[in-house]
C-alpha cells in the first residue's frame, strides 16, 4: 500500500488535480477542502504527509498547521503548505508556525512529485547501513546506525530522538533533519544552499530564508543564550556552522 497523503485546498478542482497525480504515483489520497473537514481527517487517518493551502474558508491553513502540530498524533508529519500569493512573508509565516516546505501556485506535476519524495524520504530514518562510526580527537563519537554524540548533544538517530544537557529537545522533522546533518558535518563551514541541498533534498536556490528560520529555531531550543550561540555558528557571508 502507498504512503498516505492529505490534501486540502477549497479549489475542488485542484484538489482533484493533485489527488490524480499523488494517486498515479502510487500514494493513498484523502482530501478535504476547509480547516475543520481537514483535522478531522488528519486525526482519522493519521496521515504520513500534508499537503495544506493555506488561503482557506473559516479555519485558514496556519491554523489548521498550528493545531496539527500540538497533537500528538500529529505533531511530526510534514506538512507542505501551498500559497497563491507568492510573498515571502506568507512563506515565513507558514515555516514559523510548523509547516516543512511550501510550494508557490501554479506548480507542476513533476515539483510537486519531487518535493512530496523529498519530505516524505527526510521523514524516514536512514538504514543503519548509511552510518560508519567515528570517533574525533574531541571526544565526539558517532555509533553506527544509533546514535551522534557531540558536546551536549546525543542524537538518537533510530528513535528520532534529541537530548541536550540531559533533557530531551521536541524537534519538528526537518528541525532534526537539520541538526543532524549540522552534527555529521561539525566543523565544516556550510553555505545556505548545501544546507538546502542536502537536507531538503532538491534545489531550492533563491529561497535561503528557510535555512535562517530553521537555524533559529534550533537555536532557541539548543543553546544556552541563543543572541550568542556557541553550537551552530554563523559564518557571515557563507552559512553556518556546528562546532564544539
Amino acid at each position: 500500500m502507498g504512503r498516505k497523503i492529505l490534501v486540502v485546498d477549497d479549489e475542488q478542482i485542484l484538489v482533484d488535480t493533485i489527488a490524480y497525480n499523488l494517486q498515479q504515483a502510487g500514494y493513498q489520497v484523502t482530501t478535504a477542502t476547509d480547516g475543520a473537514s481537514a483535522l478531522e481527517a488528519a486525526r482519522r487517518e493519521i496521515p504520513d504527509l500534508v499537503i495544506l493551502d493555506i488561503m482557506l474558508p473559516e479555519m485558514d491553513g496556519l491554523e489548521v498547521c498550528r493545531l496539527l502540530r500540538r497533537e500528538n498524533n500529529t505533531s511530526t508529519v510534514p506538512i507542505m503548505m501551498l500559497t497563491a500569493k507568492g510573498d515571502e512573508i506568507d512563506k515565513v509565516v507558514g515555516l514559523e508556525v510548523g509547516a516543512d516546505d511550501y510550494v508557490t501556485k501554479p506548480f507542476g506535476r513533476r515539483e510537486l512529485l519531487a518535493r512530496v519524495r523529498a519530505l516524505l524520504r527526510r521523514a524516514d530514518y536512514p538504514s543503519s547501513s548509511e552510518e560508519q562510526p567515528v570517533q574525533e580527537a574531541t571526544g565526539e563519537a558517532t555509533r553506527p546506525g544509533r546514535e551522534l554524540v557531540a558536546g551536549p548533544l546525543r542524537i538518537d538517530l533510530a528513535g528520532r530522538r534529541v537530548f541536550c544537557r540531559g533533557h530531551e529537545m521536541e524537534l519538528q522533522p526537518k528541525q532534526f533533519d537539520l541538526l543532524t546533518y549540522l552534527v555529521r558535518n561539525r566543523g565544516t563551514v556550510l553555505t545556505r544552499d548545501q544546507l538546502l541541498q542536502n537536507v531538503w533534498g532538491y534545489d531550492y536556490v533563491g529561497d535561503t530564508r528557510t535555512v535562517d528560520v530553521h537555524v533559529r529555531w534550533l537555536r532557541e531550543k539548543l543553546e544556552e543564550d541563543p543572541a550568542n550561540p556557541r553550537l551552530i555558528q554563523t559564518v557571515r557571508g557563507v552559512g553556518y556552522c556546528f562546532r564544539w
